[in-house]
């Protein structure tokens, strides 16, 4: 069983539960701790790559830095590489916690999903 890598913060409950149903199906975990070991812009392609979700997905819509920095109104008009660059700056600005194996990714948390995902 392939090891996973984990972006979470651990201050953030939804990342602990995430942990929890994620070591109680018996996988073996990375974690990086989101704020502290942001991915690169370089991750953040390749995870994008990977998850065949849009960009936009990998936002923290809720966070108060992505309202602080009034993201809402700004994201459409950034480029694919300043919107990358903004996510590897700040790790709050990610939606977490993301998981990946090198060949998917999940983004955010349901116990459900994770059992599906990550349940072998």
């Amino acid at each position: 069983m392939k090891k996973l890598t984990i972006y979470e913060y651990p201050k953030c409950g939804t990342c602990r539960n995430a942990v929890k149903t994620l070591k109680a199906l018996g996988r073996e975990l990375d974690q990086r701790h989101i704020v502290e070991n942001p991915p690169t812009v370089e991750e953040l392609k390749n995870l994008l790559a990977i998850s065949g979700v849009e960009l936009k997905k990998f936002f923290n819509t809720s966070g108060d830095v992505y309202r602080s920095m009034g993201l809402k109104d700004k994201l459409a008009s950034l480029s694919e590489q300043e919107q990358l660059e903004l996510l590897s700056s700040n790790g709050m600005l990610i939606k977490r916690p993301i998981v990946t194996d090198g060949v998917k990714v999940t983004i955010g948390y349901k116990e459900e999903l994770y059992k599906e995902a990550w349940g072998e």
